[in-house]
């Protein structure tokens, strides 16, 4: 997250008023708490919230989070001292990560301030680091505030929740995702209207739409399939289509960073000065790969939760056309394609398709099913039932 030099650190939240003024009152030592909880739908800026906040707490100016002091800076660039941001890129965050995080949280802080810990993606904690974080929250250092950021306060433990204040984060809404485009990206009313509406309030969406071409072709190639699954030959095609272009996106996205990764482990360990490998390498090289293998899998499974998204938004602009419902359609720009769909099937059968969707869903990221397979199946149980008993 950053901000100008003209903006507070609240204006990067788009339609977050309520937990805007939440948290401007705790910030100011209304309702502050040690320990936040920040929950909200993907792509609503539950992170985003927590820097800004952190950004807050630590402000040196009035109002706090004036998004221009040094403090403001270095928390929103990353680099703050007493600010700690931990993401995860794997399946899971482990307890050796969280005992490492409870030691820090200990520590005093180095300026004035507070130690401000940030867990993205706290609903990924296993249950051993669960436990280890829970009694870093029951029994918190005098100047330290735990700030988790989970999709829904069922995520967490009770016993976790009960010590946090609760900060819900809303979808924004297509005017507010739109505006948010026109001002920081300079989109135009036609990309910013397209990329907040397909983005389905997802603010980091709605900008890789407005950005980049290729992702919008990528979205208008899924969002072609329901209409197209006209036969099991074309259902089988379908899915291992989509399985492959989410694999090509997933690897894209990770490539690069695992090629970085790989020359600072070589940098670190003296293998491109003095050409050879110290007995330590190997045991950090296998660790490493392994790292980049969990953080592949995952890229790959959000980028086809992305695509199963996008197919749901087909299906219920497709119910929307049926009952007459006015406005305009999620994905208006094919709402002849959309049309047709309807007339394959009621809203009941679109509802039941919707459902097979979750259930694939489920079965890639519960159930560690295939991609590929679970792909498969999907198609055939979207296909009309006509086409099935061909």
């Amino acid at each position: 997250m950053t901000v100008s030099s003209t903006e507070s650190v609240w204006d990067g939240l788009v339609g977050q008023h309520r937990a805007v003024e939440v948290l401007r009152a705790a910030a100011d030592g209304h309702g502050m708490s040690h320990a936040f909880l920040f929950t909200g739908p993907p792509g609503s800026g539950r992170s985003n919230a927590a820097v800004a906040f952190a950004a807050a707490l630590q402000c040196e100016e009035e109002p706090r989070g004036c998004g221009t002091c040094h403090a403001c800076h270095t928390v929103l660039a990353g680099s703050h001292a007493d600010v700690t941001v931990v993401s995860t890129q794997g399946l899971s965050i482990g307890v050796k990560e969280v005992r490492e995080l409870v030691r820090r949280s200990a520590l005093s802080p180095v300026g004035r301030g507070w130690q401000i810990v940030i867990v993205e993606d706290a609903d990924r904690l296993t249950e051993h680091a669960v436990n280890a974080l829970l009694k870093a929250i029951e029994e918190p250092a005098e100047r330290t505030v735990w700030m988790l950021c989970t999709p829904t306060v069922e995520d967490v433990l009770p016993t976790i929740r009960s010590r946090c204040r609760l900060v819900t984060l809303a979808t924004p809404t297509t005017d507010d995702v739109a505006a948010f485009l026109a001002r920081t990206d300079g989109a135009s009313a036609a990309l910013a209207s397209y990329a907040a509406r397909a983005s389905q309030g997802h603010i980091g969406r709605a900008r890789a739409l407005a950005r980049d071409e290729a992702t919008r072709d990528r979205r208008r190639e899924v969002v072609a399939i329901p209409v197209s699954l006209t036969s099991l030959g074309a259902c089988m095609t379908k899915a291992a289509r989509l399985a492959d272009v989410t694999k090509e996106e997933a690897d894209a996205i990770t490539s690069d960073l695992d090629a970085r990764e790989k020359a600072d482990l070589d940098t670190a360990y003296g293998v491109v000065e003095r050409g050879r490998r110290p007995r330590e390498y190997a045991p950090a090289l296998r660790e490493l790969e392994k790292d980049q293998r969990s953080r592949a899998k995952r890229r790959h499974l959000d980028v086809v939760d992305r695509g199963l998204m996008d197919l749901v938004s087909v299906y219920r602009d497709a119910i929307a056309v049926s009952a007459g419902a006015p406005g305009m359609l999620v994905n208006e720009e094919i709402r002849g394609d959309v049309e047709r769909l309807a007339r394959t099937g009621s809203p009941e059968v679109q509802l039941r398709r919707i459902a097979a969707i979750f259930e694939a869903r489920e079965q890639m990221l519960e159930f560690n099913v295939q991609p590929a397979l679970a792909l498969e199946s999907l198609m055939l149980g979207l296909v009309a039932p006509e086409v099935r008993e061909k």
